[in-house]
């Protein structure tokens, strides 16, 4: 193995022992706090309703992590949900027949938006965190010029099956299918000269740019993903709910960008991976319904939400300052 193909797992495993490992012992510790806080909240019934919500968590956090290692942020992610959700159950209107085409257009929908992005981003030079936030904002208004401002249409049965449905009767299918995402992106960026770009243009643009690194594709293509895993979040949503909402996608922006963040991704970019992500979202998740289960406010919960995101990010910092020194 040359001194190019041993970069990678040396960076995989400074990644694993800085941060990912922690990420999931403050999973273990957040589980068992819970349990005891409230008895049966690790039964199967429970944890499978909130593993089935973190998976659609992560698959969105899929994209938002790839452009935060880039130094990036994608702020356009709830409208793409929200329009995808909003055609995809137009067009399926409880009909299995129709679900490939909704989905067709739906993941073209979202791949066209993150294109947009990445392109501005790139070749405008437009910040991605106004660039994503005006392509949201358009979106958006695009949603409810197709809606009319009152949403129609319902899922097909087999999309709902799926969306609700467990797989031998024992783990989500919404899981399974973000198991299926992660290892491929796990494998993207650890094995990969794509992911060697992520790591790369996230830590030094323009050392990667003479390293002969393609950041344009790079870019445009971290955020086309991001686009595209924001459509299956919306088509899946509609098997979930069995219809279409004009502010389903609301909730996923700050939580994807927290789920990052919380995993051990360094928003400047160039350090962190999916890995701590996985457990980032089921952390979000998590957290999320234990507040509701004691009966915490809304307004409550966004605090405490606040607060506790700061103590883990904190916590992150301070054993990677620990590292360095």
């Amino acid at each position: 193995m040359n001194e190019k193909n041993k970069t990678l797992p040396r960076r995989a495993d400074r990644i694993w022992k800085s941060s990912t490992v922690l990420v999931y012992a403050v999973l273990a510790a957040m589980l068992l706090i819970s349990e005891v806080i409230s008895p049966g909240f690790l039964k199967r019934q429970h944890m499978n309703t909130i593993l089935t919500q973190a998976g659609f968590l992560g698959i969105v956090a899929i994209g938002q992590t790839l452009i935060i290692m880039t130094g990036g942020i994608d702020l356009s992610i709830a409208s793409v949900i929200t329009l995808t959700n909003l055609v995809a159950a137009q067009i399926m209107n409880g009909k299995d027949a129709n679900i490939l085409q909704a989905l067709f257009i739906a993941l073209a929908i979202g791949l066209a938006a993150g294109a947009v992005n990445g392109i501005c981003v790139h070749y405008l030079r437009v910040p991605a965190i106004i660039m994503t936030l005006a392509t949201g904002s358009v979106i958006e208004g695009i949603g409810y010029l197709y809606s009319k401002g009152m949403p129609s249409g319902y899922t097909a049965p087999l999309l709902n099956r799926f969306s609700t449905g467990r797989m031998f009767d024992l783990i989500p299918y919404v899981v399974v299918l973000w198991a299926l995402l992660a290892v491929t992106v796990l494998i993207l960026l650890y094995r990969t000269p794509f992911g060697r770009s992520i790591y790369a243009v996230g830590a030094n643009a323009v050392t990667a740019r003479y390293s002969g690194i393609n950041i344009a594709a790079t870019t445009i293509l971290v955020y086309a993903i991001s686009g595209v895993c924001a459509a299956i979040v919306g088509v899946l949503y509609v098997g979930y709910t069995k219809t279409s909402f004009l502010d389903v996608g609301s909730a996923f922006t700050m939580t994807s960008v927290a789920a990052v963040v919380v995993g051990g991704t360094s928003p400047s970019g160039g350090e962190g991976g999916y890995a701590g992500t996985i457990a980032g979202a089921i952390i979000m998740t998590v957290l999320t319904a234990l507040l509701t289960v004691i009966n915490i406010q809304e307004s409550g919960r966004s605090i405490m939400e606040g607060v506790i995101i700061l103590l883990l990010v904190y916590l992150y910092s301070r054993k990677t300052v620990r590292k360095k020194h």
